[in-house]
């Protein structure tokens, strides 16, 4: 069986070290030690898949619970209906919270650009020389 170093997982991955020992600190990866007081970490396969799931979910911008319990889902691979079940209930319950901050920035564009127009009337009324009563 192959195993991985943390470097090499970082490497391949395009991240951080640090942000490998994050995810091991908050359960997604669990190495076994080997070396000096244990010092080097070593990862095995299933590591790396539970590394790769983790960063996909982070991609999908999902919180670090939701991406644990879907990676330990992967673990028993009992009944994969349940699985994507579950899968399909997260995902839409992040494409609702996505589609209402998409619609609250719309909204805030939209607050933004009648701000502006209304900045830039009254700079061009200034520079006429016209006075505007403010509002």
């Amino acid at each position: 069986m192959s195993t991985y170093t943390i470097t090499e997982l970082a490497r391949e991955f395009d991240i951080t070290a640090r942000a490998i020992r994050f995810y091991e600190d908050q359960g997604l990866l669990s190495p076994s030690r080997e070396g000096t007081g244990g010092r080097n970490r070593v990862y095995t396969p299933r590591d790396r898949t539970r590394l790769k799931l983790t960063l996909r979910g982070k991609r999908l911008g999902l919180p670090l619970s939701e991406i644990r319990d879907l990676v330990d889902m992967y673990e028993t691979p009992k009944d994969t209906a349940v699985q994507m079940n579950h899968f399909l209930g997260v995902l839409a319950r992040h494409r609702e919270t996505l589609e209402q901050q998409r619609e609250d920035i719309e909204m805030t564009l939209a607050e933004i650009t009648a701000h502006e127009e209304e900045c830039r009337r009254l700079i061009a009324a200034a520079a006429e020389g016209k006075s505007t009563p403010s509002d």
